[in-house]
């Protein structure tokens, strides 16, 4: 049991939908790694557009940018120019993006000084970043092989991508205090996320250990 709301199986169906627009996206001389550089710029954009309370905008270019992260990996594996360093690329540049993008919420918050609003995407932010670290160093010390570690927990990247659009577009069509629900959710969310990561990596040494 992953416990996570995205399962293998959809990814795998997601990815193959993905893969003749990142084909088509190859074929007019784009490289993986340059729709890796697009989709961060896309973020930046939306952090941008955060920052001047556009919060509608903002969500939108968040759920696009998301979307079209999706892209680079469909390139490479579909034209074998799958590589370690795309790999890295592809990660760092995600998670880059995903901070500049709760950096640009809470300079629009404390504009507006929506305190609470700035605090919580900070937080989001940091439980943010703990789901993406638990799996790095799992995985970099030989625990759950792979992308195995992708599987596990209630909120990957995907999930905490739909909350904060729908908060983000909620917060434009309605008030701030939309876009504040949905981080404090990402927070509990992904803080769950990270115990769960944590618990499987622990199981994972006791059992190596005892055999």
């Amino acid at each position: 049991m992953s416990g996570s709301f995205v399962s293998p199986e959809t990814r795998s169906r997601v990815r193959g939908l993905m893969t003749p627009i990142a084909v088509g996206l190859g074929k007019l001389g784009l490289t993986p790694n340059a729709l890796t550089l697009i989709g961060f710029g896309i973020a930046c954009l939306a952090a941008v557009l955060a920052g001047m309370q556009l919060w509608l905008p903002a969500g939108l270019l968040v759920v696009f940018g998301g979307v079209f992260d999706l892209f680079d990996g469909a390139l490479a594996r579909a034209t074998n120019k799958v590589s370690k360093l795309g790999a890295f690329m592809d990660s760092v540049f995600d998670r880059w993006g995903e901070g500049v993008v709760y950096v640009g919420i809470v300079w629009g918050a404390v504009v507006t000084s929506q305190t609470n609003v700035a605090i919580l995407s900070a937080a989001a932010m940091t439980s943010a970043f703990m789901v993406s670290y638990t799996r790095a160093k799992a995985e970099n010390q030989g625990f759950t092989p792979g992308t195995g570690m992708a599987n596990i927990g209630l909120a990957p990247r995907e999930i905490r991508i739909v909350i904060l659009t729908a908060g983000l577009v909620l917060a434009g069509l309605t008030s701030i205090t939309a876009l504040g629900i949905a981080l404090g959710l990402i927070v509990v969310l992904a803080t769950i996320t990270t115990i769960q990561r944590i618990v499987v990596t622990i199981n994972q040494a006791r059992t190596s250990e005892q055999g």
